[in-house]
């Protein structure tokens, strides 16, 4: 197969609009690599109750937890599919994460000391993820 490159793209008469389509095909994708981490934190909070076993104990926070876990989950997959249009709804990670932190002694009676830990590392761990997606959106956002 014969060589086709020619020499430097910049000469190319239309360099200025494949740069834009380049950059509008990988905009928003900076923090691709938080998609994984989001949903598979969606998956262990929506499972937590079973894992650590206080569904009998804790009921309204085993079912808080699968709601909010499906969420967190759902919004990962959203990151993952449509970035251009999700990565807005990065606060509202933010929001999820704290809400974790705050909801064992709202939603719970009485958790021990496992089930508070377990929701602060989470909400924590939302709340960077969180974080991380608006910092970085934000720094790539078209000034106007």
């Amino acid at each position: 197969m014969a060589n086709l490159h020619r020499g430097d793209i910049s000469s190319h008469p239309d360099v200025s609009e494949m740069r834009d389509r380049y950059d509008r095909m990988l905009g928003g994708r900076d923090v691709a690599l938080v998609d994984g981490p989001a949903f598979l934190l969606g998956l262990y909070c929506a499972a937590s109750p079973w894992i650590l076993h206080y569904t009998l104990s804790q009921p309204s926070l085993a079912t808080h937890n699968l709601i909010m876990g499906i969420a967190i989950g759902l919004l990962a997959l959203g990151f993952s599919r449509a970035p251009e249009r999700m990565y807005g709804l990065s606060w509202a990670m933010c929001a999820m994460g704290i809400w974790m932190i705050i909801a064992p002694w709202i939603v719970g009676s009485g958790p021990d000391a496992g089930v508070i830990v377990n929701n602060i590392v989470i909400g924590a761990l939302a709340l960077a993820l969180g974080l991380i997606c608006a910092g970085t959106t934000a720094k790539s956002a078209p000034r106007p």
